[in-house]
């Protein structure tokens, strides 16, 4: 059986832009049930300023908590947790709550670059080979993550030669993994298809992975072209939680259930429990300030339906024949 690996995004880019801030406690239930739903590989939160990004300021106790409880569980190996930094100091912090992997992030837009870290994409580059002699010192996995690949909200389309350019720049400094972003989500399935194919050119598919935001409504066919293209690794959210606060008219990201549901319906292992991810998001639905945008969420799973009798049987016959 085919297999994807998903990447939980829920308590970092998922709460990062939400106007309810959960408390640390609430933080680690929902990543205890995320765990229990078979989340192997999981954002706890971004050592980054809390002046610029007031859901994270909890990140630190968090990790130490998640930390704690990863250890007690017989799985403890099998689990990947992770936070974001952005640079030196960010993965100072890092090292000192004893995480063993961190993700970085740059934009393929210079004014996204700017608003978004305050810095320019080389200056960004600069900050990250000081990263990465830190991780390589305290054997810390590196993911990098690139914004604006498609669109961005402030230069609108992005050249896919520069995305390519900043990609193989990103997979020069050594991290593992590149999760390829569609921040507002503005991508359609050609522009997908076009930009994976020439990533695939210079940075192997199990070196990539999608991340793809649902604003209109086109997170699901992207995450099936790239998946199609050889990729296996997709980044999404619990209940379709989060946005970018320097992206406007960003909204959440896909939601986890959505994408367990297409892929099983494809017969292609996520090594998720669908179900138990449906009763987190109903636990969690009742702390928001707004609706889940999950579609699977909402409606639930299909039940069986039994024919009770030959007339039944008949109906639904007749209903499915073709004409």
């Amino acid at each position: 059986m085919s297999r994807v690996r998903i990447v939980e995004m829920g308590l970092r880019d998922g709460l990062q832009n939400e106007s309810t801030h959960l408390s640390v406690v609430q933080r680690l239930e929902l990543l205890k049930k995320l765990i229990d739903a078979g989340s192997a590989n999981f954002e706890v939160g971004a050592f980054v300023s809390a002046k610029w990004v007031p859901q994270m300021a909890v990140s630190k106790d968090l990790t130490k908590l998640a930390l704690n409880d990863i250890a007690k569980r017989k799985s403890a190996n099998k689990l990947h947790p992770s936070v974001l930094i952005p640079n030196e100091e960010g993965m100072l912090q890092a090292i000192e709550a004893g995480i063993k992997e961190v993700a970085i992030f740059a934009a393929c837009s210079e004014t996204f670059s700017q608003i978004n870290t305050n810095c320019s994409i080389d200056e960004s580059f600069e900050r990250f080979k000081l990263v990465m002699v830190l991780a390589k010192k305290h054997k810390i996995k590196v993911r990098g993550y690139l914004s604006t690949c498609f669109v961005c909200p402030f230069e609108n389309m992005i050249d896919p030669k520069k995305v390519v350019a900043i990609a193989r720049r990103m997979h020069a400094l050594g991290v593992y993994e590149i999760s390829i972003g569609d921040t507002i989500g503005a991508a359609h399935v050609g522009q997908v298809k076009y930009l994976f194919t020439q990533l695939l050119k210079h940075i192997p598919a199990k070196q990539l992975a999608g991340h793809f935001h649902d604003t209109r409504g086109q997170a699901l066919a992207n995450i099936l072209a790239a998946y199609e293209m050889g990729i296996k690794t997709f980044d999404s959210s619990i209940g379709g939680l989060g946005g970018c606060p320097y992206a406007p008219g960003a909204t959440g990201n896909v939601a986890t259930e959505d994408v367990v549901y297409m892929f099983e319906g494809m017969k292609v292992n996520t090594g998720l429990n669908l179900e138990k991810l449906i009763q987190t998001n109903h636990w969690l639905q009742p702390f928001m300030d707004h609706a889940l945008s999950s579609k699977v969420a909402k409606v639930g799973l299909l039940k069986p339906i039994k024919a009770t009798s030959k007339k039944y049987a008949k109906s639904r016959f007749m209903l499915n024949k073709k004409y």
